[in-house]
């Protein structure tokens, strides 16, 4: 009992020094460290004054020091709250969400900007079935989503807009890639052109969630299992793709022990 009494004051140190090391690793290099030099600087001149037995100076500091902690949470309000954040609870699939939900607002801003500038557009949102053999017959990208480079590729003014990109979790796979057309077109109107064809010939065969954006209406379409649905709303649009491809919850345990099926035996 007496080690482990021995051993409290070691803990604490580390415990201290953990937490003071993970605070200045959000400060470290940055314009923010010459402040907390200045705090340590402070709180050297408080000790001495402490030690040295200076009333006067000691109660001035005890003073400012009180208005400095106010003032220190709002100076390093960014850096605190970033520090606190990754000390969520919420867990991976918090931030998982999170990164989707930024992934959907900047696709659903960038093709609502593209369909009121009428400029056409044929995205592929790959889901189980792989789009590899439509990608490989294209130009390949393998570049991290952004809604600039969306709208620049579909950029009339650009070589790959003629065609469709496929984009596989939150990466734009390829460019101008050549999708099979629908065979059955009784159901296609004459309004719908060889981008609704294509969208919905590869919704035909793969799981793929197809967004088409006429360049004559500046519709938005959605195409998914073989049927197409036009002049969807943005609101709408989010929800489509949030229920196709938002991360599942998690599978809840399935052998729970069941004590009414357990009472019937």
């Amino acid at each position: 009992m007496d080690f482990i009494h021995a051993l409290i004051p070691i803990i604490e140190v580390l415990i201290i020094a953990a937490a003071i090391n993970y605070l200045l690793s959000f400060f470290w290099n940055t314009k923010s460290m010459d402040l907390v030099w200045g705090v340590l600087a402070f709180v050297i001149l408080f000790a001495i004054a402490t030690y040295l037995k200076l009333p006067v100076i000691h109660k001035i500091m005890l003073q400012l020091g009180s208005a400095a902690i106010v003032g220190f949470i709002v100076i390093f309000q960014p850096e605190l709250r970033i520090a606190l954040s990754k000390l969520s609870l919420k867990g991976k699939r918090y931030k998982e969400i999170t990164e989707f939900d930024r992934f959907l607002e900047h696709l659903a801003n960038s093709t609502y900007r593209l369909a009121e500038k009428r400029i056409g557009a044929l995205i592929a949102l790959e889901k189980e079935d792989s789009l590899e053999e439509f990608a490989q017959k294209a130009v390949m990208l393998n570049a991290d989503f952004s809604s600039e480079l969306l709208e620049t590729v579909f950029a009339t003014t650009t070589p790959l807009h003629d065609g469709a990109i496929i984009i596989r979790s939150k990466t734009i796979v390829s460019a101008a890639s050549i999708l099979p057309l629908a065979e059955d077109i009784s159901h296609i109107t004459k309004s719908m052109g060889t981008r609704h064809r294509a969208g919905i010939g590869l919704s035909n065969i793969t799981d793929a969630l197809v967004i088409v954006i006429s360049e004559e209406s500046g519709k938005v379409s959605i195409a998914r299992d073989g049927i197409i649905t036009r002049g969807i709303k943005i609101d709408r649009f989010k929800g489509i793709i949030r229920s196709v491809f938002n991360p599942p919850n998690k599978i809840p345990f399935q052998n729970k022990f069941k004590f009414k099926e357990w009472l019937k035996k």
